[in-house]
C-alpha cells in the first residue's frame, strides 16, 4: 500500500513528545493523529498542542494496541520512559502478528534500551514484524552539525586528510522527571541518559559522508563516573521531595558527571579518538551542547549557548521560573542567550523530516535501531570501564548480559 502522508501516533505524552510535536510544523506529509500515555493528563496536553498548532487532529488513546489498530495511524513514535521500551514493543508486535493492525514503521527515542540485551530485543522485535525503524538521535540532525560536517569533509578532509579527533558534550542542571534520576528505572545516570547523544554525534562527525557508520571500528573505551553535586545532603533532599521520598541519593545515587574516551580505527587502520563529557551538575544559562572536530589543518566548533540572540534583564525585572528562553533555563535575570527555535537548532525538525520521508519512500532511515544498539554497546562498555577503573578493549566479553551497578541500585561512590 502506498501512502502520500503519514499518520503518527505518539507513545508517551511528556516533555520530549511536545518537542517532537512542535518540530512537525516544519515537516510535510504527516499528521499527529494520536497520543497515548500512562498519565492521561500528559497525553491530553500533547494532543491539545498538536491540534492548537495545526499539525494534526490528535486524539487521546487508552492503549498502545488501540493506536496500532487505528487504520489512520501508520507509524508510532516511542517517547515513553526507558523502562517501558520492551513492554511497548511487545504490545505493538502482538497486535501486528494478530492481523488486527498495520504499520509502516516505528521510531524510538534514545536510548534504545537500558542495556545491550534490551536494545537488541527492541531491534529483534521490530525486524520480526518487518517494520522500518528510526532511532531518534536528534543531535546528528542539528543544522550546525550536518552543515559543519559537510564543509569539513568537502574542504578540510579532501585536501589535508580525514578528521581524527571529535569532542562532544551535553551539560545541564538535571532531568525534568523523577524517574530519570532512578538508576534502576532509567538504566543508569547521566552517562546513559545523555552520553548517548555525544557518542553518536561524534561517531557521525568522524564518518566520511556517504559511508556507513560501520567503517569506524571501536577499539577501546576508557570512562569515569561520579556523583559530584546531587549526593550532597541539601541537593539529595531536593530530589527526595520532588519524588515523594522515592529517590534517595544518599544511599542509591546515580552518576551526575561522566566522561569517556573512545578509540576507533578507520578502514585504513588510522587511529581516531572521541572525547565525551556529560553532566547533570552544570550551572549556566541552561542546556549546553558543544561539539568540536579536529583534523590535520582544520577545526570546527559548536556551542548552543553561543546563540545569535541575547537578552538582558536587570534584577528589577521579576519573572516566573520557566524555560521560555532556553531548555533547562537556570535564571530569569541578567544576560541570557536565547535559542530562538530549539526544535530546529537541536535537530528535531530535520530528524522528523528524515523519518517521515524515509517511511513514505519505504526506506529504512539512515539513523536506525542498529545505531541504537551500537551506541548502547559503547555506553555499557563505558560503565564497565568506570566500574573497573581501567581501559576496556572492545567488545568486552559478557557485554550482552552486563547491567551497570548503578542500574541495580548497587552503586555509591562514597563507598569506594
Amino acid at each position: 500500500m502506498s501512502h502520500k502522508s503519514i499518520g503518527i501516533g505518539f507513545i508517551g505524552g511528556g516533555f520530549i513528545t511536545r518537542f517532537h510535536i512542535q518540530s512537525l510544523i516544519g515537516v510535510r506529509n504527516c499528521d499527529v493523529l494520536g497520543v497515548m500515555s500512562r498519565t492521561r493528563s500528559s497525553a491530553e496536553e500533547s494532543a491539545l498542542l498538536a491540534r492548537t498548532i495545526g499539525v494534526g487532529d490528535a486524539q487521546v488513546f487508552d492503549t498502545v494496541a488501540d493506536m496500532v489498530m487505528d487504520k489512520n495511524i501508520n507509524a508510532l513514535w516511542i517517547c515513553a520512559p526507558n523502562f517501558t521500551r520492551i513492554e511497548i514493543m511487545e504490545e505493538i508486535v502482538s497486535v501486528l502478528e494478530s492481523g488486527k493492525g498495520e504499520l509502516i514503521g516505528v521510531t524510538c527515542e534514545k536510548p534504545l534500551g537500558r542495556n545491550v540485551k534490551e536494545a537488541k530485543k527492541v531491534l529483534e522485535l521490530t525486524q520480526r514484524v518487518g517494520l522500518l525503524d528510526g532511532y531518534l538521535e536528534n543531535q546528528v540532525f542539528a543544522p550546525s552539525v550536518t552543515r559543519g560536517r559537510e564543509i569539513i569533509w568537502a574542504r578540510g578532509a579532501k585536501t589535508t586528510g580525514r578528521p581524527y579527533l571529535a569532542r562532544a558534550a551535553e551539560e545541564h542542571s538535571g532531568p525534568h522527571m523523577p524517574w530519570f534520576w532512578e538508576g534502576e528505572l532509567q538504566g543508569g545516570g547521566v552517562l546513559n541518559d545523555m552520553m548517548c547523544h555525544s557518542v553518536e554525534e561524534a561517531r557521525f562527525m568522524l564518518t566520511e559522508p556517504g559511508k556507513s557508520r560501520d567503517t569506524l571500528t571501536p577499539v577501546s573505551v576508557n570512562a569515569y563516573a561520579s556523583c559530584l553535586k546531587w549526593q550532597r545532603p541539601e541537593y539529595a533532599e531536593v530530589l527526595s521531595k520532588n519524588s515523594d521520598g522515592k529517590t534517595d541519593y544518599l544511599k542509591r545515587p546515580a552518576e551526575d558527571f561522566a566522561r569517556s574516551l573512545i578509540e576507533y580505527k578507520d578502514e585504513s587502520g588510522h587511529k581516531l579518538v572521541v572525547e565525551t563529557t556529560t553532566s547533570w551538575c552544570f550551572v549556566g544559562a541552561g542546556l549546553r551542547l558543544s561539539m568540536e572536530l579536529f583534523g590535520p589543518e582544520y577545526s570546527m566548533f559548536i556551542n548552543t549557548l553561543d546563540s545569535d540572540l541575547k537578552v538582558f534583564f536587570s534584577r528589577k525585572v521579576a519573572g516566573q521560573e520557566g524555560e521560555d528562553l532556553v531548555e533547562k533555563q537556570n535564571a530569569e535575570s541578567g544576560e541570557m542567550p536565547v535559542v530562538s527555535s530549539e526544535a530546529e537548532t537541536y535537530g528535531y525538525t530535520a530528524e522528523n523530516r528524515h523519518m517521515v520521508e524515509s517511511f513514505l519512500a519505504g526506506k529504512r532511515p539512515d539513523e536506525n535501531f542498529s545505531d541504537g544498539v551500537a551506541v548502547t554497546e559503547l555506553l555499557m562498555t563505558a560503565y564497565m570501564s568506570a566500574e573497573q577503573d581501567k581501559t576496556i578493549k572492545f567488545p568486552p566479553p559478557g557485554l550482552d548480559d552486563f547491567v551497570p551497578a548503578v542500574a541495580k541500585g548497587k552503586w555509591n561512590p562514597k563507598d569506594q
